[in-house]
């Protein structure tokens, strides 16, 4: 630690790291022209950094270098309770793997303190007009993760520094905005920036708040809790001013769809974002968080806004301690942190966004940065004339309308809007359609109280918006089953059914498996397209209904003012109602090691907690990287939810074959999501996407046929994917994979890595990489390779027929040659950059992976 740069903070006891001193030391006036993400990074450095390593690392941010790694110390992991869970798995097969070799297995603990939030594993079963919906869901997702629940209560006594906050709390990112982060931390009566890494792609959430929250993979969030550095090289740090006022009526939410399809085109993939500019005041704290939020919509890693007034009243507004508050703003002003002190901030790019040219959007059909703006939609092909039948669906039909997602339940004005409309809605008469099944799921039991305040919980549950959970629900698939008539109808018409919600993902085959497509929307429109009742709906131009008195009634008579929205907000949205939810929620007092062995007692009929094999079976052999046949072709643009999907498990699938075996009934079959900690079962899920398209498997007219499919090599035989995977775990045939661009974008899943690992997977070729997949697959010694610019699959018309090999030593950032062999004998070499980014990542990979790497610097005595 570099106590020559410690100050007092004004005229307090307060001590901080005075990094603008260290940065000017090497280069005056250097400091102020640092944008905001550098400068939390400085300080990180100066506080962390060892002396003789202090200046280099600092010189690659001051000259903006990008030639030479440098650490990171996040001051804290948050985790939801699927990859949270399966990362405790992992360190509690860690600490067999530690016990087996003669070590300390309770010594194996998170170094880094480390807050689990239970908010991904309950399902809709009961939409939001059952009264009882919320007790019943709740009681369903006790009796299904029974299993799961039994270990993670036994993680909070058996680990040092996990807190757990149990279900029906809340979401991770809305509670971590609300309360856990202070974005200014005080330890040892040090100040300095909260900083934090999630196990979701959805942590930059708190970027709002001035406070670098990132998205990792499960497995890299392990690798940040056991102390070990996160390196990383400078980012593209982009600039975006917002310009201009929102128009009246324009939400939070048009403004982020509309701004994640500006910036997917301005590629913008694995940048750290910071918006500036006069348009920052118009947007509420609850505005940049709903923008902070959807980060890898628009594929950056962060979305930085500046600490100011807007921070300042936020905190206020939901309860933190006037000291804490006080901190803050001291301290941003005194460090430069503060919006006043940006001024000078210099970026290698700057893009320019104007707030006034938004208007009301959604996104869709199965993109989030496929904006889709209202008045386009008949212009579009989606809104078509329909006749609405008594009892009969539409084609088109809304078959879910959830209210879901931090994303948009963090924003007050967002949910008191949604509140609003229901009310004119109800006035005027107008009803829900009764196929569609509407759900209210708040990030925090805190909207419950402001919309009670209000008088627009009644109204919400009228319509059927009644609240069924306090959890992420439809936005991570968990849309639970529809109702049996309804869902046979869908089959026996072969209708097109959708969804709309106010989340942030909706890519194929994620929300339900009966909605062919998913829409994203606000939460006034998800409840007025539950009043419509279907996709084909004009939502802008045709009548919702009529009133009492045979009127048409339109969207635009029962969209609420602006005016009378922040009227109701102010009247509303209260302090206490914070400190109510959060101070007893916050009570984690527990006993570590109380009557508990350190080694947990695994289940052997379990289908959701498992003893990981990561020393033992493919995991254990050596990777050859010679003669691997391809287990699948893919396009652009392939997501983890290709790869891994998380949604409901159906009988027909190998899991659920698989779960049907172990007796467990058809309907606690539950998600893939919820069961990844069984490698058995979650194996089982790998490529399993209904959606998915391996150019490999083709039909007679060489068209790529859509499905969980694969071709077995060198017979040529089309299979299920798990049975290819199955014949070549028997053969021990190792695997590689050839994709496009993006490949991996979407959640921060750590099991889109597992899976393949699991399967025999070594190398990824692929024309580039979303950021956190791609460190996931490192973390599982899987190595990626990216083709040269310019080249694709299609250079080399790679079919599947081929076998390759990797050549040349795997050096991070270096080229090696790939030498593919065609079926008829003929090589050919390809060229292809080793992503493995730094020292750090090789050191990884060449363990095999985080854990292999631990468990060796462990038992060598380098980890305490």
């Amino acid at each position: 630690m570099n106590t020559e740069y410690k100050k007092l903070l004004n005229d307090s006891t307060i001590e901080y790291f005075d990094t603008e001193a260290a940065v000017n030391a090497i280069e005056p006036s250097a400091y102020a022209k640092l944008p905001y993400t550098s400068k939390v990074l400085a300080e990180n450095l100066v506080r962390k950094c060892s002396p003789e390593n202090l200046q280099v690392s600092l010189e690659q941010l001051i000259y903006r270098k990008r030639e030479k790694d440098f650490p990171w110390f996040p001051a804290r992991v948050v985790c939801h309770d699927i990859l949270g869970q399966t990362a405790l798995v992992d360190l509690a097969g860690l600490r067999d793997a530690i016990a087996e070799k003669g070590g300390d297995p309770s010594k194996v603990n998170p170094v880094v303190p480390t807050q689990l939030i239970v908010d991904h594993s309950l399902a809709v079963e009961h939409g939001g007009y059952d009264p009882e919906a919320f007790e019943k869901n709740r009681a369903i997702e006790e009796r299904r993760n029974e299993d799961r629940f039994h270990f993670i209560n036994w993680t909070k006594t058996a680990f040092k520094n996990v807190d757990v906050i149990p279900p029906g709390n809340g979401i991770m990112h809305q509670i971590n905005l609300e309360k856990m982060s202070p974005v200014v931390q005080l330890r040892d009566n040090v100040a300095f920036p909260d900083t934090c890494v999630g196990t979701d792609s959805h942590t930059p959430h708190t970027d709002a708040l001035g406070v670098i929250s990132i998205g990792v993979g499960g497995l890299e969030a392990e690798n940040v809790m056991l102390g070990r550095a996160s390196y990383m090289r400078l980012p593209d740090i982009v600039g975006v001013e917002f310009t201009g006022k929102p128009q009246p009526g324009i939400t939070s939410t048009d403004i982020v769809l509309a701004l994640t399809q500006f910036l997917r085109q301005e590629r913008v993939v694995g940048a750290y974002l910071e918006f500036f500019g006069e348009g920052t005041k118009h947007l509420s704290l609850g505005d940049r968080a709903t923008i902070s939020n959807m980060t890898p919509e628009y594929g950056a890693t962060a979305a930085m806004f500046y600490i100011d007034e807007q921070t300042i009243d936020y905190l206020t507004l939901t309860g933190r301690e006037p000291e804490q508050v006080k901190l803050v703003e001291e301290y941003a002003k005194t460090v430069g942190l503060w919006a006043d002190s940006m001024v000078d901030a210099e970026y290698e790019r700057i893009l320019s966004f104007d707030l006034s040219a938004v208007e009301m959007n959604m996104a869709g059909p199965s993109n989030p940065h496929a904006k889709l703006p209202v008045r386009e939609l008949a212009q579009r092909g989606i809104a078509k004339a329909y006749e609405k039948t008594e009892g009969q669906m539409p084609d088109g039909a809304v078959i879910i309308a959830a209210i879901t997602s931090c994303t948009n339940t963090s924003n007050p004005r967002n949910v008191i809007m949604a509140g609003m409309l229901a009310k004119k809605a109800n006035e005027l008469g107008l009803v829900r359609q009764p196929w569609v099944k509407s759900s209210l799921a708040p990030g925090s039991k805190v909207v419950k109280m402001y919309l009670e305040e209000a008088g627009l919980l009644p109204e919400l549950e009228k319509l059927g918006f009644g609240i069924v959970a306090y959890a992420c629900t439809s936005c991570n698939g968990m849309s639970g089953a529809l109702d049996p008539a309804i869902q046979q109808e869908i089959i026996d018409r072969d209708l097109y059914a959708t969804a709309v919600l106010s989340g942030n993902r909706n890519f194929d085959g994620r929300i339900h498996p009966y909605a062919s497509q998913a829409f994203l929307a606000s939460p006034p429109l998800v409840v007025a397209y539950a009043i419509a009742g279907s996709m084909r709906f004009d939502i802008e131009k045709d009548a919702l209904g009529t009133d009492k008195e045979g009127n048409p009634v339109y969207l635009k008579d029962i969209w609420p003012d602006d005016a009378e929205v922040e009227a109701v907000i102010k009247a509303s949205v209260k302090p206490d109602m914070f400190k109510q939810v959060y101070t007893p929620m916050f009570d984690l007092t527990v006993d570590y090691g109380a009557d508990n062995n350190p080694l947990y007692d695994w289940r052997e009929m379990s289908t959701y907690i498992r003893r990981p094999p990561y020393w033992e079976g493919a995991l254990a052999a050596p990777r050859t990287m010679q003669n691997m046949r391809p287990l699948a072709v893919l396009g652009d643009n392939i997501t983890t939810d290709h790869l891994s999907p998380s949604n409901a498990i159906m009988p027909s699938s190998a899991a659920g074959e698989y779960l049907a075996k172990m007796k467990l009934p058809e309907e606690d079959f539950n998600s893939y999501a919820t069961h990844r900690g069984d490698h058995l079962t979650t194996q089982r899920a790998t490529f399993a996407n209904p959606k998915l398209l391996n150019e490999m498997v083709r039909d007679a007219q060489g068209n790529i046929q859509q499905g969980s499919l694969a071709r077995l090599e060198p017979e040529g035989k089309v299979d299920r994917m798990w049975e290819v995977i199955e014949t070549y775990m028997q053969r021990k045939q190792p695997l590689v994979i050839v994709a496009g661009a993006d490949y991996g974008q979407g959640s921060s899943r750590d099991w889109a890595a597992k899976g393949v690992r699991l399967a025999g997977v070594e190398v990824i070729i692929a024309e580039g990489f979303e950021r956190i997949h791609r460190t996931n697959l490192v973390g599982m010694g899987v190595l990626p390779l990216e083709f040269t610019a310019g080249e694709t699959r299609h250079t080399y018309a790679i079919d599947g027929t081929e076998t390759f090999s990797v050549n040349g030593a795997i050096t991070a950032g270096q080229m090696l040659t790939v030498t593919m062999t065609r079926a008829s004998g003929e090589t050919v070499d390809i060229p292809v950059k080793c992503r493995l980014d730094t020292a750090e990542e090789q050191s990884v990979y060449e363990a095999g992976g985080v854990l292999q790497r631990f468990a060796q610097d462990f038992l060598e005595g380098q980890v305490a």
